[in-house]
This record gives structure tokens, sequence and C-alpha cells, in this order.
């Protein structure tokens, strides 16, 4: 039964996957306009268009970040609205300079307001072998922070932020590396892992009758 209901949450979890990577695709759609509304009230992973002022001088680095297996940081920039609390874009992964105390430069030029297009998400979410780390107050910006929650950058900063960032369209200037992809595993791997679960169940049961009926026969 164990192995039964794993298969059964594989397979879930490899629909909830394939859902998401629809959604995913949808939102390479013509960008819409964010307007006066919060990043909560429009679908996950569409795509906005929203008009403030980027600020550069506080600006976050999420550690435990991998491209292509290299070790690096996505670079999480505020981008102040007028009258709404700030949303932080997700400008893209730049490489680990191989030092802890030597950051990448992501500094730039910001003394107007930029429209800025990307699609809507959620914070990266801490996984089993990653660990959690909220912004050091106490040190300069760029802040490193791992998996924090908006809670938390929102106290580094000073003030309320939006819970869900924008990531960067590709081609957009101020930018890193952006290959964006659906969360989590795809589909077919959860799926993959269910057809196993199901086959160790198959094999348990073929196993358990095997032993019974050479009881039986010892028996008789």
């Amino acid at each position: 039964m164990l192995f039964v209901n794993l298969g059964r949450w594989q397979w879930s979890k490899g629909d909830l996957r394939a859902a998401q990577a629809a959604e995913f695709a949808h939102g390479t759609d013509t960008a819409e306009p964010l307007g006066d509304r919060s990043l909560e009230q429009v679908p996950r992973f569409q795509r906005v268009s929203v008009t403030g002022r980027l600020d550069p001088a506080r600006q976050f680095l999420l550690d435990n970040r991998t491209n292509e297996g290299r070790p690096g940081y996505e670079v999480l920039t505020p981008l102040h609205r007028e009258g709404r609390d700030p949303i932080l874009v997700d400008r893209g992964w730049v490489p680990f300079s191989g030092y802890r105390d030597k950051l990448p430069d992501v500094s730039f030029a910001a003394d107007r307001d930029v429209e800025i297009t990307g699609r809507v998400d959620e914070l990266p979410v801490e996984g089993l072998a990653s660990g959690h780390a909220a912004p050091d107050e106490k040190a300069p910006w760029p802040k490193v922070t791992s998996y924090p929650a908006p809670m938390e950058l929102a106290q580094a900063l000073g003030q309320h932020v939006e819970s869900r960032i924008v990531l960067l369209d590709a081609n957009a200037p101020n930018g890193y590396v952006r290959e964006w992809q659906p969360p989590g595993l795809t589909a077919d791997r959860h799926w993959s892992y269910g057809v196993q679960w199901y086959a160790f169940a198959v094999l348990a049961v073929a196993l358990w009758l095997i032993l019974g009926f050479r009881r039986g026969r010892r028996i008789g």
C-alpha cells in the first residue's frame, strides 16, 4: 500500500508540473500592464509590464542558484512604484567569483523611471539540500541571502515589498543570464518515479504470493 501511495503522490506531482508548464508556456503572451494592481492579483507566470524606478543602491544576491551546474547568484533589484509597495525584479543569474568576500558587481545607472516586462513568479523555495539565510542587516549592499521570505527582504529594505517577484524578460536591458524555466522537476521525471513505485508495488505483491505458495506447499 505504501508503494501505491508513493506512486499516486509522484503521479499527482507530475500532473501539477504539467499544469505549471502549460501556464508557463501561456505566460509568453503579450505583456499585460500591471497598473495599480498587486502582483498577487494576476496569474502566476503571466507576463506583465510595470513602470517604476529601479534601485541599484539596495540589491539582494540570492545565493545557492546554479546555471548549467555552475554556482552563482540571482540578482533581486527593487522597483519603486508611485503609491505602491516596491516590486523585486529578478535580473538574472551571475557566476560566483570563487570568493565569498568578493561579490559580483551588479551596479548600473538608474536616474529615471523605466518600463520593465517579465513574468510574475514566487520567490525560490528552500530545497532539501539547501540552507535558508536571511539578509544580514549589518552587511553592506548588495546583501547576500538564501531562500528568504518576503518579510525578511522587507525588513532589510525598511519597507514593505510585494510577496511575489518579476522575472525580467531575457531581451530586457540591465539583466544577466535569464533562462527561465518552470520550477521543480519536469512532469516526465515525476511520472517516471510514479511508474517505478507502482512497479515496486507489483513486485511486492508477486513476492508475497510466491512466498505464500511455497509456504503452503511445505505445510501440505
